[in-house]
């Protein structure tokens, strides 16, 4: 299990309660689920059944110092990660299944894009 840790280089995670260690793999393996997912033959059940955590992967990774006060494209990934987990965003029961779909890959692309700033960032192997 990838984590990033306390007491790494400068832009380093810091380690909390409120803020809690970046699980790369597991952050990894959750988005891959979802991309893997096929409009065709995945239930709403399916998508609603892994949605919430990505969202949670990118509420987390959100809250990391990924260097978007230096950077114009983190900024621009930082402000469409917070429009994407902005519950007015989300898709409802009355939402189609394609728009959830739509959402699940949205979260889970950029998700895995601020994973990669993330490790980058911290001195990780790419996830």
């Amino acid at each position: 299990m990838a984590l990033a840790s306390t007491g790494k280089a400068l832009g380093a995670a810091e380690e909390s309660a409120e803020n809690p260690p970046v699980d790369t793999e597991e952050i990894s393996l959750r988005t891959d689920s979802i991309l893997a997912m096929r409009v065709g033959s995945t239930t709403r059940n399916d998508i609603d059944g892994v949605t919430p955590a990505v969202v949670q992967h990118l509420s987390l990774l959100l809250d990391q110092d990924l260097g978007a006060d230096k950077d114009a494209e983190v900024q621009k990934l930082v402000r469409k990660g917070r429009a994407l987990i902005d519950p007015k965003e989300r898709p409802t029961e009355d939402t189609p299944t394609f728009g959830a779909w739509l959402y699940a890959r949205d979260v889970a692309t950029l998700t895995r894009r601020l994973l990669w700033v993330y490790a980058e960032r911290n001195g990780l192997d790419a996830p």
